[in-house]
Order: structure tokens, then C-alpha cells, then sequence
């Protein structure tokens, strides 16, 4: 998989060193653990995540939304520690979970089908939350006379690899009857495709939430949206680590139903005010946040719920058009690595 280096295999006898040496380690861990547990630290043994010790450390793309979200709504005062980390793209939070750095990773259904194609996964999906498909978009800068998709053939295409913007620009060619051969296709990350946009050094560029509205302040057309394309579904990924303890099991559910409240809590006559919020951390005027997060809204309203068949099919046909594609060399089934481990606490979190 792109973006994670892999080292040269060490010597058979160093392996076997370094196995024994890490399950020496788990037990020492385990046997801690439970001492602490014995002792009556604060183990969460309800698997509520209540009263314990647990700290889950969570991604965010772009900005810290969620981060933001819950403290606005008053609902960040958690009993357990969350640590948020900033990316720029889901794709960078499953890598991290897969390098065992982020226990939990917010993303489209892309990033998971990438992070899963060694056929090793040591991640689960465990919820999806419902969310908007605007700023989706493929740009072209300002001044440039393309003013269509069709009008890519033989053009240099940035986009941002193994995320929403891989999967719709790949779908946009092909509606206007055109191949992925077709394009002189570059794989940036947000800040620097927004860069080489202005810069001249790309004709277009596939990208999504900040990266677009910067593109636009800079006066970027849009010449293909992924709106229509996209199914709204954005996963809720944990490592198995993390799901591993009933602690942090009860831990997650509760985050996740106390984001769910948060953005029911702004849609109660908060909109303007929570703008203000937006506006701040995106670098955009309030009226036009405001504008976009009514239009997001209405488009899709924001809410997560556990996982389900209909959202695993959803990414079933995402993962099929990457085989497709040739960006995924073994066929997927990505039942696999979701899981309904979280469902029934989140359920009981959600109606509370």
C-alpha cells in the first residue's frame, strides 16, 4: 500500500527475537493492567468508558471539526481522555491507524479499501455517520479555458490519492467518456495540489473541504462535483486494539453518540452561532459558512448510526470500481473488515 514504507524483513532469527520479546512485553502490559484493575483503578469494567482512565486517540480531517463541535455543543466535558490529531485526508488517519499511532480514523469509504488491500486489515468499521457530499470538486484555476470534464484528455489531473477525490474524479472521466489513461493523473496531498494549482503547474485539481474553498478564494472554476457521485457515508474506523477492551469499546460509543447530539444540538436555532465557529477555523467569511453547512444540511442531514448491510454494499461498489480501476490488485470483500462489535452500545448511547 501506498504512503506506509516498508522495511526489508529482518532475519528469521531476529524475528523470532523480537516475537518473543513483544509478548514478553503484552504480558508484563496484561499483568499491570490487571493489578491496576485489582487495585481499583479506574478500569471502566461496565464498558461504559465512564469513570476510567481510557484515552482514545481520534483523527480529524482538515481541521478539528468534532473537536470543536463537542465543545461548542457543551458536550466535550468526556470521562475518559480523547487526543485529537490533525490530517489531511482520511487516507493518512487509516495509515495511522495501521502503524498503530490513532486508535480511531474519520473518513470516506475510500481510505478504508486502500488501507485493507494487503489483506491484512488490523482495523474495523464500526459506524457511519451521514454527512454531506458538498466541496467535492474537481477545479481548474483561474484563467484556464477548460471549462468541462471532457476537456482533461492529455491534461495533468492532481488529486488526492486513495480518498473521495481518487473515486469521483475516476467516475467524472468516465461519464464524460474518458479513462484514467486519458489524464496526466498526480497524486498531491490537499495543500500542495492547491499549490501546484496556482502555481501553473496543474490544469486541474480533484480535492475536497478546505482545499476547495481555498481554491475558490483563489478564484479556481469548477469544472466536476462529486455531490452525485459520492454516497454521503463517512466510516468510523477503530483499530482492533481499540476495540479489543470494554473500556474503550464504551468509550467510543459514547464519543460517537455525543457527536450525533452535538450537530442536533447546532440544528436547534444554532446555525449562525456555530458558523462563527466554522468560519474560524476554515478562513471564510460567516455568511458563507453559514451558507454551506444550511446547504450540507439539507443535502444530507448530519447524524451516525451503526453499521449496516445497505452501508456495507455502498463500499462493496466503492472497492469494485477501484479493482476496475487497477488501483486495488486483489479482490475485495469488505464485510471482512466491518464489524457490528459497536452497535449495541451505540444504540443504548444514542437514545440516552
Amino acid at each position: 500500500m501506498k504512503g506506509i514504507t516498508r522495511m526489508p524483513r529482518p532475519p528469521a532469527r531476529s524475528r523470532s527475537r523480537r516475537t518473543r520479546a513483544r509478548t514478553a512485553l503484552a504480558t508484563v502490559v496484561a499483568l499491570a493492567a490487571g493489578a491496576l484493575s485489582a487495585c481499583g483503578g479506574s478500569a471502566g469494567a461496565d464498558g461504559s468508558g465512564k469513570g476510567s482512565s481510557v484515552t482514545l486517540r481520534v483523527g480529524a480531517t482538515g481541521w478539528k471539526k468534532e473537536e470543536a463541535l463537542l465543545k461548542f455543543a457543551h458536550l466535550d466535558d468526556t470521562p475518559y481522555q480523547v487526543k485529537w490529531s490533525l490530517f489531511q485526508g482520511g487516507d493518512r488517519q487509516l495509515e495511522a491507524v495501521r502503524a498503530g499511532a490513532l486508535d480511531v480514523a474519520s473518513s470516506s469509504e475510500i481510505p478504508p479499501v486502500f488501507a485493507a488491500a494487503d489483506g491484512k486489515p488490523n482495523f474495523k468499521v464500526v459506524a457511519v455517520e451521514r454527512g454531506n457530499t458538498l466541496n467535492q470538486e474537481v477545479v481548474a484555476p483561474k484563467g484556464s479555458t477548460v471549462t468541462t470534464m471532457s476537456q482533461l484528455r492529455g491534461k495533468k489531473v492532481g488529486y488526492v490519492k486513495n480518498t473521495t477525490a481518487h473515486y469521483f474524479v475516476y467516475e467524472l472521466l468516465k461519464r464524460a467518456g474518458l479513462g484514467w489513461d486519458d489524464i496526466e493523473a498526480a497524486p498531491l496531498d490537499p495543500d500542495k495540489g492547491i499549490a501546484a494549482l496556482n502555481g501553473g503547474s496543474l490544469d486541474a485539481f480533484a480535492g475536497y473541504g478546505n482545499a476547495v474553498i481555498t481554491a475558490h478564494q483563489l478564484g479556481a472554476r469548477t469544472i466536476g462535483s462529486g455531490k452525485d457521485i459520492l454516497s454521503g457515508n463517512f466510516l468510523w474506523t477503530a483499530s482492533d486494539d481499540a476495540l479489543g477492551g470494554a473500556a474503550e469499546r464504551g468509550a467510543l460509543a459514547d464519543l460517537l453518540a455525543r457527536i450525533d447530539k452535538a450537530y442536533a444540538y447546532v440544528r436547534d436555532g444554532r446555525q449562525k452561532e456555530y458558523a462563527k465557529v466554522i468560519a474560524a477555523a476554515t478562513h471564510q467569511p460567516v455568511d458563507q459558512a453559514l451558507k454551506e453547512f444550511t446547504a450540507g444540511e439539507a443535502q444530507h442531514r448530519t447524524g451516525i448510526r451503526p453499521v449496516s448491510a445497505r452501508a456495507t454494499a455502498s463500499e462493496q461498489k466503492v472497492a469494485d470500481a477501484f479493482g476496475a480501476l487497477g488501483a486495488v490488485k486483489r479482490e475485495l470483500t469488505v464485510s471482512g473488515f466491518w464489524s457490528d462489535r459497536l452497535s449495541a452500545r451505540l444504540r443504548k448511547a444514542l437514545a440516552s
